[in-house]
């Protein structure tokens, strides 16, 4: 079996486009009473709203989720031309019973619908992501059932499989820590198959419709991270 394995290196500073800000200290830096422990604190969820705006450029009607939205029309939009996150990160899914094409919705403002999906669709579901650790760690593999050439990932963006040898043919995935996001082409652009920890032995098991991912990112948590934010170890 050949492994490739990815270290922390130069490609931290390949980032996929998309709202910038200043690197903050860390969210839990010190104990609480109600947590003492600082890691266990950070386990709890607050809210973390989003707020929809009916037309584009956050004008028209709005509505703020805080939670699971079964579908965003029934929070009293017809449909959903931008919105802003305040904290991140959320899951967009195209499709009823969180199904279709994912997308990422991580801190920032999107003025336009297509500034963070594809789809010609503006109803879509939205729920938030639930990261396990800080720590960032998958296993990519050729074929299905965890079969074939295997690549490890730990703490790093990848912006081309390709340029560490690996093939763009992955079929199977083995997210062993953080949250991940997949995607079709290379520089992060085509369709998004987000890994939330667990296994997935098929790729239909991330609603792909062939085996096709050629670049690869960490979903951070903004509890823990901004964008553009690294640390040197």
């Amino acid at each position: 079996e050949a492994v490739s394995s990815v270290p922390p290196g130069p490609w931290r500073q390949a980032l996929p486009p998309g709202p910038t800000e200043g690197c903050p200290r860390p969210a839990c830096s010190s104990p609480s009473p109600e947590f003492p422990n600082p890691a266990q604190r950070c386990q709890s969820f607050s809210p973390r709203p989003v707020t929809l705006y009916e037309m584009e450029n956050f004008q028209g009607r709005k509505c703020e989720l805080t939670d699971e939205s079964p579908n965003v029309t029934e929070k009293e939009l017809q449909k959903v031309g931008s919105l802003k996150v305040e904290a991140g990160p959320w899951l967009g899914f195209e499709r009823q019973a969180f199904s279709g094409e994912q997308f990422v919705l991580e801190k920032g403002d999107y003025p336009r619908w297509d500034s963070w999906s594809s789809s010609h669709r503006s109803d879509s579901l939205l729920r938030t992501i639930k990261r396990d650790s800080p720590d960032h760690r998958i296993h990519l593999f050729e074929n299905a059932s965890y079969a074939g050439r295997k690549m490890e990932i730990v703490e790093d963006d990848v912006p081309s499989l390709w340029a560490h040898g690996f093939q763009d043919r992955v079929a199977s995935v083995k997210s062993l820590n953080g949250i991940w996001v997949g995607y079709e082409y290379p520089g992060y652009r085509g369709r998004q198959y987000v890994f939330e920890k667990g296994e997935y032995r098929h790729w239909n098991e991330w609603d792909a419709s062939q085996p096709l991912i050629q670049s690869v990112r960490r979903v951070r948590d903004q509890q823990w991270h901004k964008r553009g934010c690294f640390e040197q170890s």
